[in-house]
């Protein structure tokens, strides 16, 4: 009987000293270390934010659809393979009129890899953005520049 309960004497003064050791290395708490935060960002940041996608060669089609909150601008062009993506209408001039006319230019992202050249209609690309009400204030014209062309709707 004397066995055990010395044992169980010496398990818990050995618990009790943890206690008092909380920084020690023996503390099976502190075997891991503490807690810490990593980012992933450059020290410099991401450099910078040049939208290297070219225009679209021809702009073929563009209709401007009226919409209860404004208007929908939708654009269509060919260009002069097929696999080209990120198809956008980025605005000029920050989405604000120039001489009465909202501007917009037709980009897409070159594909990839070699690629075919294919039917017409494997080409066409089409891109849309709404217009919200008060960006159409005092608007006359809406352009869609192309590489080659530039597509105009008035009002």
């Amino acid at each position: 009987m004397k066995k055990p309960l010395l044992a169980a004497l010496a398990l818990v003064l050995a618990l009790g000293a943890c206690g008092s050791m909380g920084q020690s290395r023996l503390n099976p708490m502190n075997w891991f270390g503490r807690d810490s935060t990593e980012t992933l960002v450059p020290r410099g940041g991401w450099g910078d934010r040049t939208d290297r996608r070219a225009l679209v060669p021809v702009v073929t089609e563009m209709e401007v659809i009226p919409t209860t909150g404004g208007a929908l601008l939708r654009a269509a062009g060919v260009t002069e393979t097929q696999g080209w993506w990120d198809v956008e209408l980025r605005p000029v001039n920050n989405e604000r009129p120039v001489d009465g006319a909202l501007i917009y230019e037709f980009v897409i992202a070159a594909p990839r890899g070699q690629t075919a050249v294919a039917t017409e209609a494997s080409r066409t690309v089409t891109a849309g953005v709404k217009i919200e009400t008060p960006r159409l204030e005092g608007v006359r014209r809406i352009i869609v520049r192309g590489a080659e062309n530039a597509r105009t709707v008035t009002r």
